[in-house]
C-alpha cells in the first residue's frame, strides 16, 4: 500500500498563468422562412476567422467563414471574392468513392451551389475592397428534408454581416416552388414538393429589392413567375431585416476605412484629356476594332496623366467614362454601338447537319456571338452518373459548355471545366431538358455539346438555340422549338427623372457595363430558364415584367429565324447513331437470357455486334448497339430463348448436342434440349444411335410430351412418318407382316422338331439328373444356356 501524501501548503509561485480568458458564448438568431426554422449561431466555433456561423435548418448544419488577406492584391476595380462550398459524404453517414476516400474534389452541384452564393453577395461588396476574400462553406449533417443551395446563400450573407469586412446590406436567399395545379406558390418546400412541382426557382435579395434569380419551369407565364418572385422577396426581406438587426448586435466592426479611394480630380483630368475620344471608340461597332480604338486611347490618357495620377488610377478612370459613354448614347440617343435600337435582335444565320458523322449538328450566329451544337445519342450506359450527398440519379440529358479563349481573340489555359462553363452549360441543360421526350418514348441518352466559337454576348443562350437545332438534326423528338435570349437594362438619370431603358439581345460592353443581365430561354407561350443577375439594387418588379414581355417578343423572332436554317436540320436519325430496342420477357426466362454467368449475354453481343444488353429484375429488356450491329438478329434470339416449346410442332435443323446408348439429346430452340429416344430415331428399328446421328448433326425432330418436370420427349421417327406418308405406312405394315410369318415359321419348325426327337428332353438324350429326364425337364447345362440367351 502507497503512504498518501500529506498536503502542502500553497505558495505565491502556485498562482494561475495568467492565460486569457477567452468568450466562447454561443450569440444565436432564429429566422422563419416558409414552414421552416433557420436558427445561426456565431461565437463558439472558428472564433480566429474574420467571421464564422453555425447555420440549422431541421438536422442540417451547415458551418461557413469568412476570412481577408492582409496585403492590397486588387486595385478596386472588382472584387476578390471567392466562394467555396462542399458538402461532406460524412454529413450523411457515407464514405467518398475511390481509393483516397477523401473528400475534396470539386463536384459539380457544389460549383453551381457557389456560384449561386457568390453572384447575389458580391454587388453588396464595395469595389474599393482590394483584399482577398474568401468565403468557406461546409455542410457537416444533412437530413434530406430540403436542399441546401438557398441556404448556403442566407448562411454566407449572416457570416459576412457580422465580420468586419465591408457589406452594404445582407441578402438572403429561399427557394420557391410551384405545385400542379395550385395557385399559390411554396415557400422553401421540401425534396418531396419539388419532385413534382412546375417552376424551381432560387432567389436572393435584400430587404428592399431582388439580387439574384435562376430558375427552371415547366413553360411557365410571365404572370406565374413574376408572382412566385413577389412571393418569394416578401420572405428573404423579412430574414434580411432580422440578420441586419442580429449582426448590429453581436457583429464586428466593419474596416471601411480600408477601402481604397479613387484620387480626387482623376476622373476630371480624363474626361478633359481623352473623354470625347473614348466616347467616340465606344460607338465603333465591330468589337475588335472597338477594342483596339479604347486600349489605344486609355494608353494615351496613362502617358499624358502619368506626371499627376497613377496608371491604375488613370485606367479605371477610362473604365468609368466609357461606361458612362454608353449609358449616354443609349438613353439619350436611343442608339448602341453596334448601331441598333433596344429592342432589335442582332442579325440571326444557322444551319443544320454541319458535321457528317455527328448524330446531330448545327451552327448558330447571331451577330458575333455563334456555337457549334453537336448531339450524341447513346444508351444507358452512357447516362451522367450524379453522387452527392442528396438522391444520386442518372441523367438521360445533359448538356457540356466549352468556352475556349479563342472565341474572344485571346490566349488561356484548356482543360477540366472552369466555374463559368459549369454554370453557362447548367443554364443551358435545364432551358432544353422540358422538350427531351421521356424514356418510354425515346430510350436514348442524348449528350449535347456546345462549343463557342465566337463571343459578343450571351453565349449560354446561343448555345440552347443551337442545341434545339441539334437536336433536331440528330432525330430527337423534341415536344417544341424554344430559344433563349439575354436581356439588358441601363438605369435612368433619377435626378433627370430619366426612366430605366430595357435592352433586347445585350452585347458583351453592355452586360459589363450595364445594370442587369437577365437571360430567359422559352417560347410564345411559356419560360423554361430564366437566370437574372443585378448589378444595383433598384430594380422593381415593373421593370422585370417589361424586359419578360420584350424578351417574348425576341423569342418569337429566334424561333422564326431558326425555322429558316439553311440546310435544315435533317428531322431524322442518322445512319451512323446508335440502335436502342426494347422488349420485355417473362421472369422465369431472365436467367435463361442472361445464361450461366452471363455466357448467353454475351455470345448474343458476340454474334450480332451488339454493345450492351441490360435487363432487369422485370424482364425489361435493352439491347443497345451502334454502327454496324444486326439488332434484328440479336432480337430474334432472345424470341427464341423465351418461346415456351409446343407439343406437336416440329423443330427443323434442331442441333445434337450429345449422343448415348439410349439416344440423343436435341437442342430444339437456343438453351432448351430434349431426349429423342433410340425407338424414336428411325422408322425401323436401331441397334446404336449412332448409326443414325452424330454430334452437331441437324435433324428435324417433333415433340410428343413434356413431363411434369419440364423435360421434353422428341421423336424424328414421327417426322419421318409425316413426310413419307401412305406409302412408309404401307412399307412398314408389309415389315410387320413378314417378320410376323418368320416368327411362325421358325416356332412351327421347332415344334416339329421337338416331336421327331420324341417329345423332349428324354433319356436317350442322356446327361443331367435321372429324375429331371423323367419329368421332361432340360439338363442344367441346358437350362444356364437359356438364361443366358435370355439375358
Amino acid at each position: 500500500r502507497r503512504r498518501g501524501l500529506a498536503p502542502r501548503a500553497a505558495t505565491a509561485s502556485d498562482a494561475p498563468f495568467p492565460y486569457p480568458v477567452i468568450d466562447r458564448t454561443a450569440k444565436t438568431l432564429t429566422l422563419t422562412i416558409g414552414e421552416s426554422e433557420v436558427h445561426i449561431e456565431t461565437g463558439r466555433i472558428g472564433l480566429q476567422a474574420n467571421g464564422a456561423v453555425m447555420v440549422t435548418e431541421g438536422e442540417t448544419v451547415l458551418y461557413a467563414t469568412i476570412c481577408a488577406g492582409r496585403e492590397v492584391t486588387a486595385d478596386g476595380g472588382f472584387v476578390p471574392l471567392t466562394v467555396n462550398y462542399q458538402e461532406r459524404f460524412s454529413a450523411v453517414g457515407k464514405t467518398a468513392g475511390g481509393y483516397r476516400k477523401r473528400d475534396g474534389g470539386v463536384r459539380e452541384n457544389e460549383t453551381l451551389v457557389g456560384r449561386l452564393v457568390d453572384r447575389p453577395l458580391r454587388p453588396m461588396i464595395p469595389k474599393g475592397w482590394a483584399y482577398d476574400t474568401q468565403i468557406l462553406e461546409w455542410v457537416l449533417s444533412y437530413d434530406g428534408v430540403r436542399s441546401t443551395d438557398a441556404l448556403a446563400i442566407t448562411a454566407a450573407s449572416a457570416v459576412a454581416a457580422i465580420s468586419d469586412v465591408p457589406l452594404k446590406k445582407p441578402v438572403a436567399g429561399v427557394r420557391v416552388g410551384w405545385a400542379p395545379g395550385a395557385s399559390e406558390p411554396l415557400i422553401n418546400p421540401t425534396v418531396e414538393q419539388m419532385r413534382d412541382s412546375r417552376l424551381d426557382l432560387v432567389l436572393a435579395g435584400t430587404e428592399d429589392a431582388v439580387m439574384m434569380i435562376e430558375g427552371f419551369g415547366d413553360f411557365l407565364t410571365v404572370d406565374e413567375m413574376l408572382y412566385a418572385i413577389e412571393k418569394g422577396h416578401e420572405a428573404v426581406a423579412k430574414a434580411c431585416k432580422d440578420i441586419k438587426a442580429w449582426a448590429e448586435q453581436v457583429g464586428r466592426p466593419k474596416m471601411t476605412e480600408k477601402m481604397l479611394v479613387a484620387p480626387e480630380g482623376v476622373d476630371a483630368a480624363v474626361a478633359e484629356a481623352v473623354g470625347a475620344d473614348l466616347a467616340t471608340a465606344m460607338a465603333i461597332g465591330p468589337k475588335q476594332q472597338r477594342g483596339a480604338a479604347v486600349e489605344q486611347v486609355r494608353n494615351r490618357a496613362m502617358e499624358a496623366l502619368k506626371d499627376q495620377f497613377q496608371a491604375t488610377d488613370v485606367r479605371l478612370a477610362c473604365g468609368r467614362i466609357e461606361s458612362q459613354a454608353i449609358r449616354n448614347m443609349i438613353r439619350r440617343e436611343g442608339r448602341r454601338q453596334d448601331g441598333r435600337d433596344v429592342n432589335t435582335v442582332r442579325p440571326i444565320a444557322s444551319e443544320g447537319g454541319l458535321l457528317p458523322r455527328a448524330h446531330g449538328s448545327s451552327l448558330f450566329t447571331r451577330g458575333e456571338t455563334q456555337a457549334i451544337a453537336v448531339a450524341t445519342l447513346g444508351g444507358k450506359v452512357d447516362a451522367q452518373r450524379t453522387d452527392g450527398i442528396g438522391d444520386s440519379e442518372d441523367r438521360r440529358f445533359y448538356l457540356h459548355y466549352f468556352f475556349p479563349p479563342s472565341s474572344v481573340g485571346e490566349t488561356g489555359r484548356i482543360g477540366a471545366a472552369n466555374r463559368r462553363e459549369v454554370g453557362h452549360g447548367n443554364l443551358a441543360e435545364r432551358a432544353l431538358a422540358p422538350i427531351i421526350p421521356p424514356e418510354e418514348q425515346f430510350p436514348f441518352t442524348v449528350r449535347l455539346e456546345s462549343t463557342i466559337t465566337e463571343s459578343n454576348g450571351s453565349s449560354s443562350m446561343a448555345s440552347v438555340c443551337a442545341g434545339c437545332l441539334a437536336l433536331q438534326d440528330a432525330g430527337v423528338p423534341i415536344s417544341r422549338k424554344v430559344a433563349g435570349i439575354a436581356m439588358g437594362l441601363i438605369l435612368g438619370d433619377e435626378a433627370e427623372g430619366e426612366a430605366p431603358v430595357v435592352l433586347t439581345d445585350i452585347l458583351g460592353s453592355e452586360d459589363a457595363l450595364g445594370d442587369m443581365d437577365f437571360k430567359i430561354a422559352g417560347d410564345a407561350e411559356g419560360l423554361t430558364a430564366f437566370q437574372l443577375d443585378i448589378k444595383v439594387e433598384g430594380i422593381t418588379l415593373p421593370v422585370m415584367r417589361t424586359a419578360l414581355e420584350r424578351a417574348r417578343v425576341g423569342l418569337i423572332h429566334i424561333l422564326g429565324e431558326m425555322e429558316k436554317a439553311d440546310p435544315p436540320p435533317g428531322g431524322e436519325m442518322s445512319k451512323y447513331a446508335p440502335q436502342i430496342r426494347t422488349m420485355t420477357v417473362s421472369k422465369k426466362y431472365i436467367g435463361r437470357v442472361i445464361g450461366k454467368g452471363g455466357e448467353q449475354i454475351k455470345s448474343i453481343c458476340e454474334q450480332t455486334k451488339i454493345d450492351t444488353i441490360d435487363i432487369n429484375d422485370d424482364g425489361k429488356v435493352v439491347l443497345n448497339g451502334g454502327f454496324g450491329c444486326d439488332m434484328d438478329a440479336a432480337v430474334a434470339i432472345i424470341e427464341s430463348l423465351t418461346v415456351e416449346p409446343e407439343v406437336g410442332k416440329t423443330y427443323r435443323g434442331a442441333r445434337v448436342t450429345k449422343v448415348l446408348e439410349f439416344g440423343a439429346f436435341v437442342e430444339v430452340l437456343p438453351g432448351i434440349e430434349g431426349l429423342c429416344h433410340v425407338s424414336e430415331l428411325d422408322v425401323t428399328r436401331v441397334n446404336n444411335p449412332k448409326d443414325v446421328v452424330n454430334e452437331g448433326d441437324r435433324i428435324d425432330v417433333k415433340l410428343l410430351e413434356t413431363n411434369e418436370r419440364g423435360q421434353l420427349k422428341l421423336s424424328r421417327r414421327e417426322v419421318l412418318l409425316d413426310e413419307g406418308g401412305d406409302e412408309v405406312r404401307a412399307q412398314l405394315e408389309e415389315a410387320k407382316m413378314a417378320r410376323e410369318e418368320a416368327r411362325d415359321a421358325r416356332k412351327a419348325e421347332a415344334e416339329d422338331r421337338a416331336q421327331s426327337d420324341g417329345g423332349g428332353w428324354g433319356e436317350d438324350r442322356g446327361g443331367g439328373n435321372p429324375d429331371d429326364r423323367r419329368r421332361g425337364r432340360p439338363p442344367p447345362k441346358a437350362r444356364r444356356g437359356r438364361t443366358r440367351l435370355r439375358e
